[in-house]
């Protein structure tokens, strides 16, 4: 007995450093707190033990999905071929990875797409959950590979099984022979949504078997992704790129509220002596209360100098939409775009505009900030210094959004210190990794020696350094 809750409690450390590599906060009180909610609630369920968990550990909505994963790395609901732990001496029946011996073969395949047929009009989920441990089981598996190579493939079991390809007959198994062409378009969304969450069974299957065979912690550390806000914006898909987009405005409206309060914290000015003095005399000369002089609040200009070639695509689009869902921190902003032009774009950050009509002036747009096509920094300051020089002045934050990748051109570096000499203050985000800086063709540690260079790879470095600038 005290063998396994030592292994159970290996496991659960094993979880907690795993959340914190993907990038959730733990701390030791909120990791006491989950063991202690545990103790109430026992063990015995693991639906409420991942609740109890999630209710004590998880921050954000965006976590979740980090959070599930890993949950089902480390405390799996099934072991080996598909056998439930919650009754181990119920052995599942049929065929493949159920224990049959059934192989991959024609036959096979046809008997199972028919059976996840019924299953997916039915919506069947314990039966779906069955199926995508024998599908990985029986048309995933890839034996004999060598050292350091997982032995299942969801990516195998699914080119093989194709459940895309069912989807026409899985939505005319579910309209009949009714004349419902105007429920078309719903059921085929229906169904192509459950397709997708079968998907994602089989793909959660396959890492469970790899965890299997290599232990958890290799699978957190290669297969499991980084929650949202940790995600970096380069190496970003579309989904993730939409995900990223719904996070913007909400992470934008706790900075601002943020700011808010600290601006109002910090009104009160500098001491005034002789009111705090003459307030005294009442106290019998105890200045039991200060007064201070009124204070200017300060909201500063900024300027937004942004690269938007294709290698920096998203991070542009998304630190364009941060600063433009936070635009009434500052007191005024002008945003330009380049690729080897310069091109202005403040006006499609119009106030009250939707992001994604946002988003789509700005990729339009895009175009104008390219002469010949190929990035070239030296050109781009030159240019902005000849055209908009007078966006620039002694109140005004420059901030320059760029992998400064300029395809081994003139730099401009004496350029851009005089711009950045006629500024308040000037920042560069730059979304590679420090480490990359000054590589090929980059000429990160040029300019960085010119403008502070912060590296920005992702919504949370993008939010922190937002806060600072507008402090």
């Amino acid at each position: 007995m005290a063998r396994e809750t030592s292994g159970l409690l290996d496991r659960h450390l094993s979880f907690i450093e795993a959340l914190r590599a993907a990038g959730l906060s733990v701390s030791l009180a909120e990791d006491l707190d989950s063991v202690a909610a545990l103790g109430a609630v026992g063990w015995g369920d693991r639906a409420h033990v991942r609740d109890v968990l999630a209710a004590t550990l998880v921050k954000k909505q965006s976590q979740r999905t980090t959070f599930d994963a890993l949950f089902d790395v480390y405390f799996p609901a099934l072991v080996g071929d598909g056998v439930s732990t919650g009754s181990s001496s119920e052995a599942s029946e049929g065929d493949g990875a159920d224990g049959s011996g059934v192989r991959d073969n024609a036959a096979a395949l046809q008997a199972f797409r028919d059976q996840l047929v019924e299953a997916l009009q039915s919506g069947d989920q314990q039966q779906l959950q069955r199926l995508a441990a024998q599908m990985v089981g029986t048309f995933g598996a890839m034996p004999g590979r060598g050292p350091g190579l997982s032995s299942w493939s969801a990516y195998t079991a699914l080119q093989r099984v194709a459940p895309q390809e069912l989807v026409d007959r899985i939505v005319a198994g579910l309209l009949g022979d009714s004349d419902a062409d105007a429920r078309e378009t719903e059921v085929r969304r229906l169904v192509n949504r459950q397709v997708g969450s079968f998907t994602t069974m089989v793909e959660d299957d396959a890492r469970r078997r790899i965890a299997e065979e290599k232990g958890p912690d290799h699978v957190a550390d290669v297969a499991i992704r980084p929650s949202i806000d940790k995600f970096a914006f380069t190496a970003a898909r579309r989904s993730d790129l939409d995900e990223m987009r719904r996070q913007v405005f909400p992470l934008a409206r706790q900075l601002a509220t943020r700011l808010t309060k600290e601006h109002h914290a910090r009104r009160r000015g500098a001491l005034d002596f002789r009111r705090t003095v003459r307030a005294s005399i009442a106290t019998g000369g105890v200045p039991l209360t200060t007064h201070h002089r009124p204070k200017r609040p300060h909201r500063t200009d900024l300027v937004v100098l942004c690269d938007v070639s294709g290698s920096v695509a998203n991070f542009a689009q998304f630190t364009l939409l941060f600063v433009f869902a936070l635009r009434e921190v500052f007191q005024s902003m002008r945003a330009f775009t380049f690729i080897d032009h310069v091109h202005e774009v403040t006006e499609h950050l119009r106030p009250g505009s939707d992001p994604v009509d946002v988003l789509e002036r700005l990729a339009a747009a895009s175009s104008y900030a390219a002469l010949w096509g190929r990035t070239n920094y030296g050109r781009a300051f030159a240019k902005f210094e000849e055209q908009h020089a007078d966006a620039l002045g002694p109140k005004t934050t420059l901030l320059i959004l760029g992998d400064a990748r300029s395809n081994y051109s003139d730099l401009e570096d004496a350029t851009l210190r005089r711009l950045a000499g006629s500024v308040r203050r000037s920042y560069w985000l730059n979304p590679e990794p420090e480490s990359s800086w000054g590589a090929g063709d980059s000429a990160a540690r040029t300019y960085r020696d010119i403008v502070p260079m912060v590296e920005c790879r992702n919504l949370t470095q993008l939010q922190e350094f937002v806060h600072d600038l507008a402090r």
